[in-house]
């Protein structure tokens, strides 16, 4: 018999997701209202490879994609208090 820690493995997966959706969603809102494509550093003129609308579309995404790793996050935190902290297991010690 050993022991595997289960509500650890998705505290764990709600930890990650919310250090990455963390990351991801103020870097999408920054982008959505005052960053630009670093294209617009190397072209002769501003929105010329990258127009303001692809760019937008691009930076909500990032938003909506940082929304829902910390929405996930607060899920699984939660679902964890349902999860059993321990469980023992038959099997081959390896």
């Amino acid at each position: 018999m050993r022991k595997v820690k289960v509500r650890g493995l998705a505290r764990l997966a709600a930890g990650l997701f919310a250090v990455w959706g963390g990351l991801v969603a103020p870097k999408g809102l920054y982008d959505l209202c005052l960053g630009q494509p670093e294209a617009n550093l190397y072209s002769p003129q501003p929105w010329q490879f990258v127009t303001r609308a692809q760019w937008q579309r691009y930076a909500a995404f990032e938003l909506l994609y940082g929304a829902a790793c910390l929405g996930l996050a607060v899920y699984l935190w939660r679902y964890a208090r349902f999860l059993p902290e321990w469980v023992e297991r038959d099997g081959a010690e390896t």
